[in-house]
């Protein structure tokens, strides 16, 4: 029988860090070995295989840097990434093969299908808009699950060929139209009684394709967890999404 994995939870006192842990300490095959938060030091992960990073996103890059410096794979659920910050992770993970990066922006599966599904769709229909829904004490909007939503929608679309959404507005309140990513339009609500929400919305004349995916409770997250944990070391450099744990061709980013 193999030895148990070692994992540490970087943000362990938040609602998503408590959720891991538990889900951690109850998996057949997983050792919680750390369970860290604001103030405590990072060296307690040098004895973990896997460091799971629930953070939030002015720590998370510093974090990923030093996990990849203790030679620890690191899964990453904290939001706030962008390609340059991405960019760095790679350049540090060139001169330190010891480990691996998975950053996922949902570990929800049905998230993760739900942007799948998004991506094939995104080259049939003229109009397309990401709606996310999410409790008022999320610290960033829009989500980094519509953010990717968006960006993956788009990269269909230039493939297809297909021009700008149409849109006729000519005089609108600031934000009124959502956040523009990457052509797409993105819309964030905050909403008590809320978890996470997402609407994909796709239009053509005299039809609509709607995809939507829930998350009632932050367990629908765990699954997902679980599996990057026990997956990471397999997938070498960095990754982005779930898509490639579980098997799931992917529309490229552009």
């Amino acid at each position: 029988m193999s030895d148990p994995i070692k994992v540490a939870v970087l943000g362990a006192r938040g609602r998503m860090g408590q959720a891991v842990c538990r889900a951690v300490g109850d998996a057949a095959g997983l050792d919680l070995v750390a369970a860290l938060d604001v103030g405590d030091g990072l060296s307690a992960v040098a004895g973990a295989d896997v460091a799971v990073d629930f953070t939030v996103p002015a720590a998370t890059e510093a974090n990923v840097h030093a996990l990849i410096d203790a030679g620890v794979h690191a899964v990453v659920g904290a939001t706030g990434w962008s390609e340059e910050s991405l960019g760095r992770v790679v350049e540090h993970l060139g001169s330190a093969p010891r480990s691996n990066v998975l950053v996922a922006p949902n570990f929800a599966l049905s998230a993760v299908l739900a942007m799948r599904f998004a991506a094939e769709a995104a080259r049939f229909f003229e109009s397309a808009e990401v709606v996310e829904l999410h409790h008022p004490d999320k610290v960033d909007a829009p989500s980094g699950t519509a953010v990717h939503t968006a960006r993956l929608i788009a990269a269909g679309r230039r493939a297809a060929g297909l021009g700008p959404s149409p849109d006729a507005t000519a005089s609108a309140l600031d934000g009124a139209r959502g956040a523009d990513v990457d052509g797409v339009r993105v819309h964030a609500v905050r909403l008590r009684g809320l978890v996470a929400h997402e609407e994909v919305l796709f239009g053509n004349p005299g039809e609509q394709l709607t995809i939507r995916t829930d998350s009632f409770d932050r367990s629908s997250f765990m699954p997902g967890v679980l599996l990057a944990v026990r997956t990471v070391h397999r997938l070498p450099g960095l990754t982005v999404g779930l898509e490639p744990v579980l098997a799931l061709s992917r529309l490229q980013e552009r």
